[in-house]
């Protein structure tokens, strides 16, 4: 990319679209496109290829998508896939037909099987069935990287994905009910400090395996691969580093300042054992992250503490 292109940045105000927008900007990078929702409905073809007709983006981040936690997924599978299959195929196809030089899609590391090999490499990749918690969101986000491949085979087009693990940061979502167990963990447990509540229920028993990537480090690979990698297989994105679930609890709960007693519900479900990314095609490309889990987590406290819209969210 030059650092004049027009660069189409979809999604600028969730987590990933905002930090992608501040890793061009901190890069130097002049000419950046957005639209809010209001502006533009994604999941609205005509509006969609309109845009791109006006505009015609040089790049395109195609970081908007609809997410959400094991419950939201669960109880709206069917709203999880409408949006995102509709808003992905229609900015991608729109790009396609009006010429952008390349186009990066992100995607998910809950696109890999349920029972994956651990680390999972990007080659295991609809080798088995998905985690079924989250099975709407995966078919649609593996749907996207698939015509991205499709296009790059069949039309010569320099389409790519990248996969990134469990994510958190600024701007994240903090809805009690609706956000990722990070974010999630922490309004609970600053409520409970500031509540004095003896004790917080959290979800599962607390033994899966997850990976956390703060979001600034994934907005810097995603510059990265924009800029130096071509090729159809995605990329995965994440630390290589794992921890519990009960591990994480308690960390957030330091962090936080909280000091009552954690209980666990195992009635509700615990969502896939493991998921850790084999990350070494980053690594071979060049690239690894900066930002340590417990670094992170202070700087999302702040974060927190910061978002006036924290309570609405």
């Amino acid at each position: 990319m030059e650092k004049n292109s027009k660069i189409y940045v979809a999604g600028h105000r969730g987590m990933v679209g905002s930090a992608i927008v501040r890793e061009l900007l901190r890069q130097g990078y002049t000419n950046i496109i957005t639209r809010s929702h209001s502006e533009l409905d994604l999941t609205d073809q005509r509006a969609v290829n309109a845009f791109f007709a006006s505009e015609k983006p040089d790049y395109v981040f195609l970081a908007a998508a609809k997410v959400g936690g094991i419950e939201a997924n669960s109880s709206a599978p069917a709203d999880f896939m409408y949006v995102n299959m509709m808003l992905e195929m229609n900015v991608i196809h729109a790009a396609w037909t009006n010429g952008c030089r390349k186009l990066e899609f992100l995607g998910s590391s809950c696109i890999y099987p349920r029972m994956a090999p651990q680390p999972m490499p990007e080659s295991c990749l609809l080798t088995s069935e998905l985690e079924k918690t989250n099975e709407a969101y995966a078919l649609a986000k593996i749907s996207g990287l698939k015509y991205c491949e499709y296009l790059n085979r069949q039309y010569g087009t320099s389409y790519i994905s990248v996969m990134p693990t469990n994510l958190y940061g600024p701007n994240d979502n903090y809805h009690p009910t609706h956000s990722h167990v990070l974010p999630a963990l922490i309004r609970r447990f600053h409520e409970a400090k500031e509540s004095g509540a003896e004790e917080v229920v959290c979800w599962g028993d607390g033994s899966p395996l997850r990976e956390f990537l703060y979001v600034d480090d994934l907005a810097n690979l995603c510059v990265f691969l924009m800029n130096h990698y071509s090729g159809n297989e995605t990329v995965n994105a994440g630390t290589g580093k794992e921890l519990s679930i009960k591990e994480l609890a308690q960390l957030v709960a330091r962090t936080v300042g909280y000091r009552g007693k954690i209980v666990w519900d195992t009635t509700k479900p615990n969502g896939t054992p493991r998921k850790l990314l084999d990350v070494s095609k980053a690594t071979q490309l060049g690239w690894t992250y900066s930002t340590e889990l417990p670094d992170g987590i202070k700087l999302a406290y702040e974060d927190f503490l910061n978002n006036p819209m924290r309570a609405e969210r």
